[in-house]
């Protein structure tokens, strides 16, 4: 008896597996992928930049940097980074194209396709670029060198995946997949993630391109669920949540120009650029939290999600997992969330008419900078032989880890920085510093790390000031 019971569950777990496989293949490199942010990261282009896998970059730099004046480098930098093309664009062409030598549309592109920002010109003359840039750079052999690193991602991302209940997506949303969601591993994108899709023949291919941000001792990537899986979630959201959006674009529209004139700094910071983005992100981020509460995670790891997008700017998250609650409790009369629509459009208008106390009540949540020492921020009297700068805040952070960014004035700007503390009370931090004489100093405190004890998030802080010369 005990034997039978343990086929049946055999069985069934791999009659589970087989219906996830099916719309679900296992994570995987795409060369594709890793072709257009390199040849993006050539072109300086910020978000495909990112130095967090440093064996990877130092793999792309020793292959491609006599390449950097490439007449497709050119092109990017002259023409396409000056229309907008960068961050999803990019990978919307990636998975745009075949995914072999020599690299063709595999549908034909339009003004739509890859995406609106490209059009069929730029896009026509971009490929061709870049099929003449595949055979200069030998990037067959490049990608040939890289194999078992890219195997090796993708296996140690094998946990991540297998946690994700891809049924849950139909159910929610009350929409089956009109084809497959396919994960990619993208190794040179840092921590930028995409959720693009695309249709071949009535079939639809949506795709959760997954950044890697996290290395081991021996510069191997490592993918913890606790850090990945909410974005993994997130992006096959998308393929579910951005067309509903669009299609109440008209009724939608007073409240997101609204919101949207509040938080606009905000959100363009994380380049959403319109309030179309911003709602269906709003609505994609929501759905995240329901996901977890719907799979009984811990209530730590949902606030700590939650607070998240809050910091984030998607200041009503909370309110607006309990409007898609109230959804999931009637689908006896909205059986799909698009049917739901215009509850939420209601809920939007709401949200607008109350967005500037709602900031405000958020705001006075969150720490704030109450003091420098032993100089005022803005200060251009700063002694260059002061080793320490100390942080005050307005009450006790988290007191884990730090956030500090460059500020607009970049890399030149950005201070030689030691250790990094906290005092007993996590009311200040203590940073190191080793200065030069009559030089401008910038950096930004941010909110990822700098919070409160109950997950608040600081505003950004930019920190400037000028040491005297000798």
């Amino acid at each position: 008896m005990k034997r039978f019971t343990i086929i049946i569950l055999l069985l069934l777990t791999f009659n589970t597996y087989g219906q996830k496989s099916e719309i679900l293949a296992e994570p995987n490199v795409d060369e594709r992928v890793e072709l257009l942010s390199i040849v993006f990261r050539l072109a300086d282009s910020r978000e495909y930049s990112s130095k967090k896998f440093p064996k990877y970059v130092d793999n792309i730099e020793g292959h491609f940097k006599p390449y950097k004046n490439h007449e497709l480098i050119r092109y990017i930098k002259n023409k396409l980074r000056k229309k907008g093309i960068g961050y999803d664009a990019v990978m919307y062409m990636a998975i745009s194209i075949s995914d072999k030598y020599p690299f063709q549309p595999i549908v034909p592109f339009t003004s739509e396709i890859p995406e609106e920002r490209w059009g069929k010109k730029r896009a026509s003359k971009f490929l061709y670029l870049l099929n003449k840039f595949y055979e200069d750079t030998d990037c067959e052999k490049f990608f040939k060198s890289n194999q078992a690193l890219y195997q090796t991602a993708s296996a140690n991302f094998k946990k991540v995946y297998d946690e994700l209940d891809i049924n849950w997506y139909q159910e929610f949303y009350g929409q089956k997949p009109k084809g497959e969601f396919r994960i990619v591993n993208g190794l040179g994108n840092g921590g930028g993630n995409y959720g693009p899709s695309i249709t071949l023949n009535g079939k639809e291919f949506i795709y959760a391109i997954m950044g890697t941000w996290s290395v081991d001792s021996l510069g191997v990537p490592q993918y913890e669920v606790d850090d990945y899986f909410p974005t993994l979630l997130h992006e096959f959201n998308h393929s579910f949540v951005n067309h509903v959006v669009e299609k109440y674009h008209t009724e939608l529209s007073k409240s997101g120009k609204t919101i949207f004139g509040v938080l606009k700094g905000k959100m363009e910071s994380q380049a959403y650029g319109t309030w179309q983005t911003m709602f269906a992100e709003a609505v994609v981020r929501a759905s995240v939290i329901k996901y977890l509460k719907d799979h009984n995670y811990p209530n730590e790891f949902i606030e700590t999600e939650l607070n998240e997008e809050i910091n984030r700017g998607f200041l009503w998250t909370d309110k607006l997992v309990q409007e898609l609650e109230r959804y999931d409790k009637n689908r006896d009369v909205f059986p799909t969330l698009e049917s739901y629509m215009p509850e939420l459009v209601i809920f939007f208008d709401k949200i607008a008419d109350n967005i500037t106390e709602i900031e405000r009540e958020i705001d006075n949540r969150r720490p704030k900078v109450v003091e420098l020492k032993p100089f005022e921020n803005g200060s251009q009297i700063v002694n260059n032989n002061i080793e320490k700068l100390e942080i005050i805040f307005d009450r006790p952070l988290i007191g884990k880890g730090y956030s500090i960014n460059k500020g607009n004035k970049g890399e030149k700007a950005f201070p030689e920085m030691g250790e990094i503390t906290y005092s007993k009370d996590n009311k200040s931090v203590f940073i190191e510093l080793k200065l030069k004489p009559d030089k401008e100093y910038q950096f930004v405190l941010t909110g990822r790390s700098f919070k409160s004890k109950d997950g608040y998030g600081i505003n950004n802080y930019e920190i400037n000031f000028k040491t005297k010369k000798e």
